[in-house]
């Protein structure tokens, strides 16, 4: 059965706060999500507009949650943080000044020994093991290193 496509901007909208129910949404997903279902973009950005308005979209809080959330639950890297950002839709300086604040100075490696410790790998595992979970995490090599050499007697896997 296919869908009626909406033709008013109301159903349009009704559509669009039906999709952000679901997750929170930077306004780039809901422009592809409104996008891909056929609406133009006329439509589309007068959607957004009364979306921004109502406050029902807000790039800059989506970001800021996001980055707490992250850090809370899946410690990164800040360039990992900010491509993840970036695909999500939001600009360059909006991730960058989400992170800043997000991280309220914490450094790289207070995060990455975070992420061992919610990981469960704080210790007893693998060079190898930790060095491939921090890569994955987006950590730079050099905070990494400093971690590795950190560790003495830690099983030593090339």
């Amino acid at each position: 059965m296919k869908r009626r496509i909406p033709q008013s901007g109301d159903e349009w909208f009704h559509r669009a706060v039906r999709y952000l129910a679901r997750f929170d949404r930077t306004a780039a997903q809901v422009d592809r999500f409104l996008t891909s279902k056929g609406a133009s973009r006329a439509q589309v950005t007068q959607v957004i507009s009364r979306l921004s308005a109502l406050r029902y979209l807000d790039d800059r809080a989506y970001a800021a949650r996001w980055v707490e959330t992250t850090l809370a639950r899946r410690p990164m890297g800040r360039d990992r943080l900010k491509s993840e950002l970036m695909a999500k839709g939001l600009g360059e300086t909006l991730a960058d000044d989400a992170i800043v604040d997000g991280l309220d100075g914490l450094d790289e490696e207070t995060l990455a020994r975070r992420a061992l410790r919610l990981k469960g790998r704080g210790g007893g595992k693998t060079r190898q093991r930790t060095v491939s979970l921090l890569r994955q995490r987006g950590f730079r090599e050099e905070t990494i290193e400093r971690i590795i050499s950190d560790r003495p007697g830690e099983e030593r896997a090339s």
